[in-house]
C-alpha cells in the first residue's frame, strides 16, 4: 500500500453509498446496487483483474432513460440477481408504456470471464417496442491511480475494435502490455458505436406480452484472439452450474456449522462462501486468499497468514495454501527499493502496469515487520491442527530462513528486540499491522522517529520463538531449538519490564528510535494476550482496562482509547473497531480464562453484525459509542468482504468453545455459546487426522458439551 495522502483509506474521493461485489478468482465487479457501474473519477466502481480496472463504465437505457431499481442480493457469495422494472415512456406512435410493466432480471456470474443474462417481460396488454442501449468504456487504469495515486503519464487507449457481435476496448500500457476488454453479446446487437475511449451497443427489441425475451453479454479480459465458438447462453448456463459445484464441494469439505438461531446460520453461510470467493488461484505459483474487495485483492502475507490461522477450524486447506504460496516468494537477497530480505516474507505482491513498470516496489513489496513471524505461528499452529509430518518437513527450510530474517535482520540496532524503519521512498512509514502513516503517534499526536518496536510485534517474536523451538526439535534439531527456548525466556522477562505501564495496568504502545516508550493506550497490547507472554495477573489486568468505556465502544474495542488526544472514532486505525483486532484480542482472552471479558467482547460485535450488508463483518467501522437503538457507523471505505473479517467469525467460533490441541487431543474446556443461540452443532470438523461432529448445548445455566461422532484416533478429552 503507498504511503500517501492520496490514499483513499484516509482522504476518499467518491464514496459510493452502497455498492455490491463480485469476485471469482482474480476477478471482480464493483457496481452499483442496480448492477450499473458509472465513470466516477475517483471512484472505485468497476470491473478488475491483475490490479487494473477492465471496465469503468457499464450500464444499459431502456428507451433512453435508467431502468428502476427494485432490489439486488449476492447469492453463496459468487451469483447475482439484480430486478430492474422501466419508467413511464412513449412508443413512436404516441402510445404511453406504464412505469413497472416491464420487469428486467440481470443474473451475474463470473468464472473465467464476466457473465450476464438480461431477461426482460412485458407485462402490458400489448406488444413494446424499443430501444435498449449500453454503454460501456474501459480506463484500465492501475489499483494505485484508482486509490489516488497520481501519474506523470499513462499509456495509450487503442481505437475501439468493433466486431458483429460486440467489441475489443484495449491500452497500451508504459510496461509495453496491451489489454484487452472483450465484449460480447447474443444475440447480434443492432449497431454498436465505437468512439476514442468508449462505446454504444443498441437493441431494437419488441416485446410481447408475457412472453420472456433474453439478452446474454460475456466479458472476456486478455482473451486474445482466441473464441470458443458456443453460444454466450449455453456458456452462462456451463458456467452456473460449475459454479454451484465448486461451492458446494468447498462446503462439504470444510466444517459445517449450525445453531437454533437462523441468523448466526446465515452468518457462518456468507463466511463460507466468502472465503472460497476471495481464493485466487495463479498457475505454477498456488493459491492463496486475497485480503479484502477492493482495494486489498491480491496477496498479502499479513492477512493471508491471519485469516488461515483464524479459519483451522473451518478448512485447513487455506493454511497449506498460504504458506506454500508465501515460502515461494521468501525474500532471498537485500533489496532496499522492495524492502527485500533474506528470509523475509512478503507484504504484499501487485501485478499492475504501476508495478511492471517499477514505479512502485509491489513486485512483491516485504515492507512488513510482522508477516514472518506470523509464518512461524501460522506453520506451528496448522501443525499442531494437522499433525501434517509432510507439511512439516516441506517448509522445514522456509522456517529456518525466517528464523535467520529474525536474527540477522530483524532487530535494527542489537537490542533484542524487532524493530522497522522505512528504506523504500515508495515504502510505508509504519509496517505493523496498523500501517497507515499517522496509526502510531505519541500521547501528544507526534509521528515518533524510528526505528519503531511495536508491543505486539515482541509479542508476536516471542511465540515465534517459542513455537519454532518446539517444530525444530520436532525435526531433530535439539540444539537450534534449545537456544530459541532461551532466547524466548530473555524476550519474555526483558518486555515485561520495558513494555509494562504500571499505572495503566496495561501495555505501552512502542518503544521509539531512542528507546522512549510511546505510552499511547491502543489495542495492540490485547494482541500480545494470545502469546503467552503475560504473566496470568498482567493478563488478567490488560482484559480488564480493554473492556473498560474509553476502549469499548459496545460493539467492539476500539484501536485507540477514547482519552487520547489523536484519537478519532472516524479514522482507520486511531479509534475505530477491528473485527480480526477484536478477534486475535479474543483469542488472548481464552487463553487466560478471562471468560467474562470474552462473552462481552463477542456480545458487542454480533449485536453489529445486522447493521452490516449480509450481516457480515466489514474491514473496519466507526469507533462511536453504542447508543439506544442506533447501530454502529459504517466506515467509508471499508474493504467488504476483509479476508480477516470474515475469518474472525470462525475465530471467535474457535474461542468460545474453548477447542484446544495439545497432548496429541483436544482438549475442550469451559465452552461459552455464541451469542444468541443455545445449542451450537460443528459437524465434520478435521482435526490431526479425524472427523468429529460436536454438539454445544446450555442446560441449567451450564454449556454442556458432546462427541456426537467420530472418525479416526484422536482422543476428545471434555473437562469441566
Amino acid at each position: 500500500m503507498l504511503d500517501t495522502e492520496l490514499d483513499l483509506r484516509n482522504n476518499p474521493g467518491v464514496v459510493e453509498p452502497a455498492t455490491e461485489v463480485l469476485k471469482e478468482g482474480g476477478i471482480f465487479l464493483i457496481s452499483l446496487p442496480d448492477g450499473s457501474v458509472l465513470d466516477g473519477g475517483n471512484g472505485n466502481l468497476g470491473l478488475y483483474y491483475n490490479d487494473t480496472r477492465y471496465l469503468s463504465h457499464l450500464e444499459f437505457l431502456v428507451a433512453g432513460q435508467r431502468p428502476v431499481f427494485l432490489s439486488s442480493s449476492i447469492r453463496d457469495s459468487h451469483f447475482a440477481q439484480i430486478e430492474l422494472t422501466n419508467p413511464v415512456f412513449n412508443l413512436p406512435d404516441g402510445t404511453m408504456v406504464p412505469a413497472q410493466t416491464i420487469h428486467l432480471r440481470q443474473l451475474r456470474l463470473i468464472k473465467g470471464a464476466f457473465f450476464q443474462r438480461l431477461r426482460l417481460i412485458n407485462f402490458n396488454p400489448f406488444p413494446v417496442k424499443l430501444m435498449l442501449r449500453f454503454n460501456l468504456a474501459a480506463d484500465f487504469r492501475d489499483i494505485f491511480e484508482v486509490r489516488g495515486s497520481q501519474r506523470r503519464r499513462r499509456g495509450e487507449l487503442l481505437p475501439v475494435e468493433v466486431r458483429r457481435q460486440g467489441l475489443v476496448l484495449a491500452y497500451r500500457g508504459l510496461d509495453n502490455l496491451i489489454r484487452t476488454t472483450r465484449i460480447t453479446f447474443e444475440p447480434v446487437p443492432t449497431s454498436i458505436t465505437g468512439h476514442p475511449d468508449r462505446a454504444e451497443v443498441s437493441f431494437e427489441l419488441t416485446l410481447p406480452p408475457q412472453k420472456k425475451i433474453y439478452l446474454h453479454l460475456k466479458i472476456e479480459l486478455d482473451a486474445g484472439n482466441t473464441t470458443s465458438g458456443n453460444k454466450i447462453s449455453d456458456l452462462f448456463s456451463a458456467a452456473t452450474i460449475e459454479q454451484a459445484a465448486a461451492y458446494h464441494q468447498w462446503q462439504r469439505e470444510s466444517t459445517r456449522v449450525w445453531t437454533d438461531n437462523s441468523f448466526i446460520n446465515a452468518m457462518f453461510q456468507t463466511a463460507v462462501t466468502d472465503l472460497k470467493a476471495l481464493q485466487i488461484d495463479y498457475p505454477g505459483e498456488g493459491g492463496i486468499i486475497a485480503a479484502g474487495i477492493p482495494w486489498y485483492t491480491a496477496p498479502f502475507g499479513r492477512d493471508s497468514l491471519i485469516t488461515s490461522w483464524q479459519t483451522l477450524i473451518l478448512n485447513p486447506a487455506l493454511a497449506r495454501q498460504t504458506l506454500r504460496f508465501l515460502a515461494r516468494y521468501q525474500g532471498k537477497g537485500v533489496d532496499r527499493w522492495r524492502e527485500e530480505r533474506p528470509g523475509k516474507i512478503l507484504h504484499e505482491l501487485r501485478r499492475g502496469e504501476m508495478t511492471g513498470c517499477g514505479e512502485v516496489p509491489h513486485s512483491p513489496y516485504y515492507g512488513s515487520i510482522d508477516a514472518t513471524l506470523w509464518f512461524i505461528i501460522l506453520l506451528a499452529a496448522t501443525y499442531k491442527w494437522t499433525r501434517d509430518d509432510d507439511l512439516l518437513q516441506e517448509l522445514a527450510d522456509p522456517l529456518r530462513n525466517c528464523l535467520h530474517w529474525c536474527l540477522r535482520y530483524g532487530d535494527l540496532d542489537g537490542d533484542g528486540y524487532l524493530e522497522y524503519l522505512r528504506e523504500s521512498p515508495a515504502g510505508l512509514t509504519n509496517q505493523g499491522w496498523k500501517d497507515s502513516w499517522d496509526a502510531v503517534v505519541d500521547r501528544e499526536g507526534r509521528l515518533p522517529v524510528g526505528p519503531i518496536a511495536l508491543v505486539e510485534v515482541q509479542a508476536y517474536y516471542y511465540l515465534a520463538l517459542t513455537e519454532a523451538a518446539h517444530l525444530l526439535s520436532l525435526l531433530g534439531d535439539k540444539p537450534t531449538a534449545a537456544g530459541l527456548k532461551k532466547r524466548a525466556q530473555r524476550l519474555k522477562a526483558r518486555f515485561n519490564q520495558d513494555f509494562w505501564l504500571e499505572e495503566e495496568g496495561y501495555l505501552i504502545f512502542a518503544l521509539d528510535g531512542e528507546k522512549r516508550p510511546l505510552t499511547t493506550l491502543v489495542s495492540n497490547g490485547g494482541q500480545a494476550l494470545f502469546t503467552g507472554i503475560l504473566p496470568p495477573e498482567r493478563a488478567r489486568r490488560v482484559a480488564r482496562r480493554l473492556m473498560a468505556a474509553d476502549f469499548y465502544s459496545g460493539w467492539g474495542i476500539r484501536t485507540m482509547s477514547k482519552r487520547e488526544k489523536a484519537y478519532n472514532p472516524m479514522s482507520y486505525h486511531n479509534g475505530s473497531v477491528w473485527p480480526h483486532d477484536n478477534a486475535i484480542i479474543a483469542a488472548g482472552l481464552r487463553r487466560y480464562q478471562c471468560l467474562d471479558e470474552l462473552s462481552r467482547l463477542a456480545a458487542g460485535l454480533f449485536a453489529a453484525s445486522p447493521h452490516f450488508n449480509y450481516r457480515r463483518w466489514p474491514e473496519l467501522f466507526c469507533g462511536f459509542t453504542r447508543r439506544g437503538l442506533s447501530g454502529p457507523v459504517r466506515y467509508p471505505v471499508a474493504c467488504d468482504p476483509q479476508a480477516w473479517a470474515v475469518g474472525s467469525l470462525f475465530s471467535f467460533l474457535h474461542h468460545l468453545l474453548g477447542l484446544e490441541l495439545r497432548e496429541q487431543s483436544l482438549f475442550i474446556s469451559r465452552p461459552l455459546l455464541l451469542p444468541g443461540t443455545r445449542r451450537v452443532e460443528i459437524r465434520n470438523l478435521a482435526v490431526a487426522g479425524s472427523r468429529l461432529d460436536l454438539a454445544f448445548e446450555e442446560k441449567d445455566g451450564r454449556v454442556m458439551a458432546n462427541l456426537l461422532k467420530k472418525e479416526g484416533n484422536l482422543k476428545v478429552i471434555i473437562e469441566a
